[in-house]
């Protein structure tokens, strides 16, 4: 065995901050923040309404502070970041052909966004005929 300690580079804490890319990274992990603070409210919505009127009166009003109304469109917008973000990188990944050739990254992204709009159209509406809004 060699006495020779190998070398350890230095890694400042802000070595994302030197490049773009990275700090388009740090920031799409950054969204999980308040996506996780917008699962911790489902969570305790369903805990409340397994106890009663009162706790679930309780959580809608705490649901309608203005503080919380502003996290859960923070943890929207983080969420559209995230996916928008994974339409572009998943035809880099994971190329999609037809009849043997590759389409192009941003016909595809716009494919999943149709996908995703027409999924979230279809929920509204049930959710609107169902509750005869």
């Amino acid at each position: 065995m060699s006495a020779r300690k190998p070398y350890i580079r230095p890694v400042t804490a802000g070595w994302w901050l030197k490049k773009a890319p990275y700090r388009r990274y740090m920031l799409r992990e950054a969204t999980v923040l308040p996506l996780t603070f917008f699962s911790l409210c489902l969570l305790a919505g369903l805990w409340a309404l397994t106890r009663g009127p009162a706790a679930w009166a309780g959580w809608l009003d705490f649901m309608a502070q203005p503080l919380v109304i502003g996290l859960n469109l923070l943890a929207l917008a983080g969420s559209l970041f995230h996916a928008a973000t994974f339409f572009l990188m998943m035809p880099r990944v994971m190329p999609v052909k037809v009849r043997g050739q590759r389409l192009p990254a941003m016909q595809v992204a716009a494919a999943q966004w149709a996908i995703t709009l027409g999924i979230s159209l279809f929920c509204l509406l049930g959710f609107v005929f169902w509750e005869g809004i």
